[in-house]
């Protein structure tokens, strides 16, 4: 009988933490980039295609949790010829990684913004971020830099051709 009791416990828990669960609407959503190219000019793009579960509750943050990703083959720098070599194995390798993931750890309020702290995986290789990011209706918006180099991306370009330091500006939409 416990075991039964366990059971319907679990599955009840299971069913209102979906409640929370806010749907992303992927066709407003995006990841927007910047990297200095021969620290002359400045290459912008983006990826669409983000998913995942996002449980966002302003009164309670320690329930709240990010888990989304973005399909790494949507990359687009509005060059098909750079579009295509950003894809191979000298950056993204999209048939080996296809998706770039985050999973946070915690989120916290700091001022008028929160600040999620969690995983990035990207190019196979996992490192500890901090995102600070603001809430307005149901958009979250978020900046933070990462290095290129520390996910293993472009080893074989110079710094001087590509910059080590990529802004990026997270963009998520909430149905």
């Amino acid at each position: 009988m416990k075991n039964k009791s366990q059971v319907i416990l679990a599955l009840l828990f299971l069913s209102v933490a979906n409640v929370f669960a806010q749907e992303i609407n992927t066709s407003a959503s995006r990841i927007d980039f910047s990297i200095s190219n021969f620290k002359v000019n400045t290459v912008e793009g983006f990826f669409n295609g983000m998913s995942g579960i996002i449980q966002f509750d302003e009164s309670n943050l320690s329930s709240s949790s990010f888990d989304v990703c973005i399909a790494a083959s949507t990359v687009n720098t509005d060059n098909e010829k750079r579009d295509k070599h950003l894809k191979n194995e000298d950056f993204f390798e999209v048939e080996k990684y296809p998706t770039i993931c985050f999973v946070s750890d915690e989120i916290i309020k700091k001022g008028d913004q929160y600040i999620t702290k969690g995983r990035l995986t990207l190019h196979g290789v996992t490192q500890e971020v901090s995102i600070p990011f603001t809430k307005n209706e149901s958009t979250l918006v978020g900046d933070l830099k990462i290095n290129r180099l520390d996910y293993d991306l472009g080893k074989g370009t110079g710094t001087f051709t590509v910059g080590d330091e990529v802004e990026i500006k997270i963009t998520c939409v909430l149905n």
